[in-house]
């Protein structure tokens, strides 16, 4: 049995999310509601939503947890080349933030690995852009805000061809889901946010599930209690206020073009 919270009920402890011999590990509590106070309050925690169609909304506290060492990823030899390409070619740019709603809508028609169907059904993409609009009013109004939605975006010739999206609060990164319309396009994605990460001080990028494509690229399971130490540490930092991206920042991760 897991726990249901009506609007004003506190999550549980992430102790409590069922254990590895149940069906669905993990699982911490269910709500009819998946409202943006409830994202802000479960996030901080390494609590994320995750259902179905049909399914009310699942709170999810995963152990071990998937996560990706921004100064280990791993940068092959192919995907290495294929980015060097794509600086050099006229017409392919990198783009944070342009086109949030899009990236949503592409990474919804991608299952995620192992599953069938999306996951990211219309309330998810509501109440994530209203988390970006949120950072992206507070931003013009002269305001720091220490959590948004962002998405880094992979463009050709002014077509949108890749690309991810995910939660940031303080000094950490929630990566949520990413797409691509080209080969290693969402690769050159994760790689240009892993550039950001580094500069900005960002050491790790949560991917919340075990997944063989996300350990080739250098991601690996660290223990739930792990994860929440590393969040109570940077969680409270001041979180970026740049979130732009230019040819320098690639710098991070390679030499100049």
């Amino acid at each position: 049995m897991i726990p249901w919270l009506e609007a004003n009920d506190p999550f549980p402890a992430t102790s409590q999310a069922l254990g590895p011999e149940s069906e669905a590990p993990g699982l911490l509590a269910a709500s009819g509601d998946l409202s943006l106070l409830r994202l802000q309050t479960a996030y901080p925690r390494g609590i994320f939503p995750w259902f179905s169609e049909g399914q009310p909304v699942l709170w999810w506290s995963t152990d071990p947890r998937m996560v990706l060492d921004t100064r280990r990823f791993a940068l092959s030899r192919s995907l290495r080349k294929t980015i060097q390409k794509f600086r050099r070619t006229p017409g392919c740019t990198i783009r944070i933030d342009s086109a949030p709603e899009r990236v949503l809508a592409h990474c919804a028609l991608t299952p995620r690995e192992g599953q069938n169907g999306t996951w990211i059904l219309p309330p998810i993409r509501q109440t994530y852009l209203s988390w970006h609009r949120h950072w992206l009013a507070s931003r013009q109004a002269g305001l720091a805000p220490n959590s948004g939605v962002h998405s880094v975006e992979t463009w050709v010739d002014g077509e949108l061809v890749g690309g991810l999206y995910g939660v940031n609060i303080g000094r950490m990164f929630y990566g949520e889901s990413m797409f691509a319309h080209r080969t290693d396009a969402s690769k050159i994605a994760l790689a240009a946010l892993v550039c950001l990460c580094r500069r900005e001080g960002i050491d790790l990028i949560d991917c919340q599930q075990e997944t063989a494509h996300l350990a080739s690229l250098g991601a690996a399971p660290i223990a739930r209690s792990d994860f929440e130490a590393h969040l109570s540490r940077v969680v409270p930092l001041a979180a970026p206020q740049d979130w732009s991206y230019d040819e320098s920042t690639w710098a991070q991760l390679l030499p100049p073009a």
